[in-house]
């Protein structure tokens, strides 16, 4: 049953004392009044309506305009675009004006700003071992204009090309190179490489690094066992070079100097000898021309000479007397024990008594001679 029938409900459209609306006579009455304000009224309301809609274009046209003002602060720079299209030059800071959206829209750079990003990664090197590495990266958009237009999205082409960098880098060196003498070239190394690259993009990429920062440069921790003991093993390589070397250094040095002093003393010697060779060379000459002046009597001389010389090492006296066929002895080298005087050896003894036993038989040959002796004694 519907709400009006039987005359016992209310219709919700109506008001106390009111005809009803019609829904199409409201609608049409809201559009007379929007057309009346655009200037699109019927009748003698087209006077007013105009003058409105006017105003509210302009007041359109207006905000519309003041969208166009913006602000560039000291560290940025602004680079206006005219439906894509750069439009010279770039906008220092301060207030400033452009043709508002669409017709023109501005990218402001930031120039002084160092940004950062981190990059990590393991690379094969060029003895084809794996090793660990990660660097910190720090660069600022030196160039709006190219920043904005040279390449498509200059962040990401960075990274892209620093990984390049790093993979040449790294790519060319031993892992013990790495590791050890050139860990410290790696930044230098990867930013050359880095800006050579950059620089190949048409007129550049608008993006200058400042600093390669390296964090870490080292074995992956798969392999860090084996590492460690070949680290061991260099460290105890180390060490015995060292040790060898500190025994070269002291032994070496030594040998020369003995080697030296052998030289010098067989040297001495060689002049020793030829010296004394000369000297008795001389002297046998001397005595060739006195024996060949009194013959007998150098003999005799001769042969004193060398018994005083056999008897000054001999503490035996053994005395021949004439016609008694007896020998007197006289042990001095008792004597000499007795009051505490070395005794000469006893090889000198024993010439003493060949010595004596010769002289006997030369005084036998010679008895004149030995009468001589028998009376120096």
């Amino acid at each position: 049953m519907a709400w009006n029938e039987n005359g016992n409900g209310k219709d919700p459209w109506k008001r106390d004392g009111d005809e009803p609306a019609e829904l199409d006579q409201i609608v049409r009455d809201w559009q007379k009044r929007f057309g009346s304000i655009l200037g699109g009224g019927s009748g003698g309301s087209g006077g007013p309506g105009g003058a409105g809609g006017i105003a509210l274009i302009v007041l359109l046209l207006l905000a519309w305009g003041l969208t166009g003002f913006y602000r560039v602060d000291e560290a940025e720079r602004g680079v206006v675009q005219r439906f894509g299209a750069y439009v010279e030059p770039v906008t220092l800071p301060g207030l400033r004006w452009h043709l508002p959206y669409p017709i023109e829209t501005v990218d402001k750079v930031n120039i002084q700003e160092v940004n950062d990003y981190n990059f990590s990664t393991e690379m094969l090197t060029a003895d084809e071992q794996y090793v660990f590495i990660d660097i910190v990266v720090q660069y600022r958009r030196s160039d709006p204009v190219l920043y904005s237009f040279e390449v498509e999205d200059p962040d990401i082409t960075l990274q892209d090309v620093t990984e390049s960098a790093l993979r040449g880098v790294v790519g060319t060196s031993s892992l013990e190179e790495l590791i050890g003498e050139r860990r410290e070239q790696i930044p230098a190394r990867t930013m050359e490489e880095l800006q050579n690259t950059l620089a190949n993009y048409g007129e550049g990429t608008g993006l200058t690094v400042t600093s390669i920062n390296l964090n870490v440069v080292d074995y992956p921790k798969s392999v860090q066992e084996a590492v460690d003991d070949t680290q061991k093993a260099r460290n105890d390589r180390d060490r015995i070079e060292l040790e060898a070397n500190t025994y070269r250094n002291d032994i070496i040095p030594r040998a020369r100097g003995q080697a030296q002093r052998i030289l010098q003393d067989a040297e001495a010697y060689r002049d020793r000898l030829i010296a004394n060779a000369q000297g008795d060379a001389a002297r046998f000459e001397a005595l060739l021309a006195e024996y060949q002046k009194a013959p007998r009597v150098t003999r005799d001389r001769l042969y004193i000479e060398a018994i005083e010389q056999v008897y000054s090492r001999s503490a035996k006296v053994i005395i021949d007397t004439d016609g008694s066929g007896n020998l007197m002895y006289l042990p001095l080298d008792k004597l000499l024990q007795r009051s505490g005087v070395d005794l000469p050896n006893a090889s000198a003894n024993r010439s003493s008594s060949s010595l004596g036993t010769s002289s006997r038989s030369a005084e036998a040959d010679d008895p004149e001679s030995g009468r001589e002796r028998g009376t120096r004694q």
